[in-house]
């Protein structure tokens, strides 16, 4: 057995059965033999890197994961992370905020794949103003953190009036992509805000199967405010960053909520983001 391959056969088994695939399942899928995929999670055959990416591509693999199965076989990481200010992200991030400034009135925001904030338009910033000015100190972390924002107790949490259906999704689907996305930095801050939650909630989903998708209802004083999320993808991203960003629109759920949204005032337009 090669030693330094290892890592890699433990890598594979581990993200296939993440997959909850046989090897037989993996093999139809990706056109390798089930006896070299056998070989490959015993290390009793090493990889060359066409075979590495041919693999984590059927595995779905997340581009930050690929290089981490290359670095354990041996080879070099193929895929950059650039950060948000990088000029060869220039054209990426010019269309994610001319994506989230036609969405207003409407909020909408971009995330990294630990749900922090990293552009937002003027009605998602209006909307978290309801909050207090501060809340983002309030809710800790360094970064603005739409988990810490919807489940610190001194977050959006008290506002929201049909929490013990919404709030199981969410935590769910964070901790979903923490498990099959090898999300580290997730499960972190998962584990962080763990000790605030009831269990006995966060696991029941009550209700949740009634509409064709769960709102956010919110009551801030007289206002009632309603609210559907639908999540956008970079389909063919070959850099860690792209393939990391999630773009986040909420759409008014009632008519209520659709006419304040329209009506509410904004803040001044700002390029301002938080680099990763």
């Amino acid at each position: 057995m090669d030693m330094s391959f290892e890592g890699f056969a433990r890598l594979l088994r581990d993200w296939r059965q993440k997959r909850r695939w046989s090897q037989l399942e993996l093999a139809l899928t990706s056109g390798v033999s089930q006896r070299h995929i056998s070989f490959l999670e015993s290390a009793r055959a090493n990889p060359s890197r066409a075979m590495i990416l041919q693999l984590s591509e059927a595995l779905e693999v997340p581009l930050r994961e690929r290089n981490l199965w290359l670095t354990a076989a041996g080879f070099a990481p193929i895929y950059r992370t650039r950060t948000l200010d990088d000029p060869q992200m220039a054209q990426i991030m010019g269309a994610v905020r001319m994506m989230l400034a036609a969405h207003e009135p409407y909020p909408a925001l971009a995330l990294d794949r630990a749900w922090n904030v990293l552009v937002s338009n003027r009605a998602f910033d209006a909307l978290v103003e309801l909050l207090g000015a501060d809340v983002w100190e309030r809710v800790g972390g360094a970064r603005r953190n739409l988990m810490r924002l919807f489940f610190h107790p001194q977050g959006i949490r008290p506002l929201m009036t049909n929490w013990a259906a919404v709030g199981p999704l969410l935590w769910q689907r964070a901790a979903r992509e923490a498990h099959e996305l090898g999300g580290a930095d997730m499960q972190a801050v998962l584990e962080d805000l763990a000790p605030f939650q009831e269990p006995e909630i966060l696991w029941s989903g009550m209700d949740s199967a009634l509409l064709p998708v769960a709102p956010f209802k919110l009551a801030a004083g007289e206002l009632r405010i309603s609210l559907f999320a639908v999540i956008a993808t970079f389909g063919t991203a070959q850099d860690v960053t792209t393939d990391e960003l999630r773009i986040e629109t909420l759409f008014p759920a009632d008519a209520e909520t659709e006419a304040l949204l329209r009506q509410m005032q904004l803040p001044p337009a700002s390029d301002e983001y938080l680099s990763l």
